[in-house]
């Protein structure tokens, strides 16, 4: 488990990135309102570590989070949000890209997908695109405990399918369904 968890800053790129010991990066990325900052907050055991909102498109920079000095948990904006304008998500997507790319800290790219939502034309464009650069993705679905369960094994081998990719974690912030799995992988990988 984490002791320290500290929310450091907001940046509108790496330049600015807090992170000049060069510690490893763990980055949470999916469509707006997929829970990010839910997860984050699970993973660390912080109810209001990262903000959350009922509104989507809320997290508009990038946020470092520096956990037990170790290591950081990195919140992006979220993509797809149709209520901002042309300008402000060209202005996201190039700041997730600048991020992304050629970026040695960047250890685990975590795609998170919405269990009842699937996977979005977004989310499919944002999976092969990281998988393009050989990024190192790792896919959570989330709010898995909205499916009913008669339906979650469908939804998830659905998710399954059309990423192509059998790795995934389902999670539920809420029921804490998962989370465990998120922070062994952080912990392993940080190791």
């Amino acid at each position: 488990m984490f002791d320290k968890c500290e929310f450091i800053t907001s940046t509108t790129n790496r330049k600015q990135s807090p992170n000049k010991s060069n510690l490893n990066e763990f980055v949470f990325l999916g469509r707006s309102n997929v829970g990010k900052s839910s997860i984050i907050n699970a993973v660390t055991r912080r109810k209001l570590l990262a903000k959350t909102s009922s509104k989507p498109g809320k997290t508009i920079t990038l946020n470092y989070f520096l956990i037990d000095d170790k290591f950081y948990l990195v919140d992006v904006p979220g993509y797809g949000y149709a209520s901002r304008s042309k300008d402000q998500r060209v202005g996201f997507g190039a700041s997730i890209e600048d991020y992304l790319i050629n970026n040695p800290n960047l250890k685990i790219a975590f795609l998170l997908v919405d269990t009842k939502v699937g996977p979005t034309k977004d989310d499919i464009l944002m999976y092969n695109y990281m998988m393009h650069f050989g990024i190192n993705i790792q896919i959570i679905t989330t709010k898995c405990d909205k499916v009913p369960t008669t339906l979650r094994f469908k939804a998830i081998k659905e998710i399954k399918q059309k990423l192509q990719n059998d790795n995934i974690i389902v999670t539920s912030a809420e029921k804490k369904m998962g989370i465990n799995e998120i922070v062994e992988l952080i912990s392993n990988t940080n190791n």
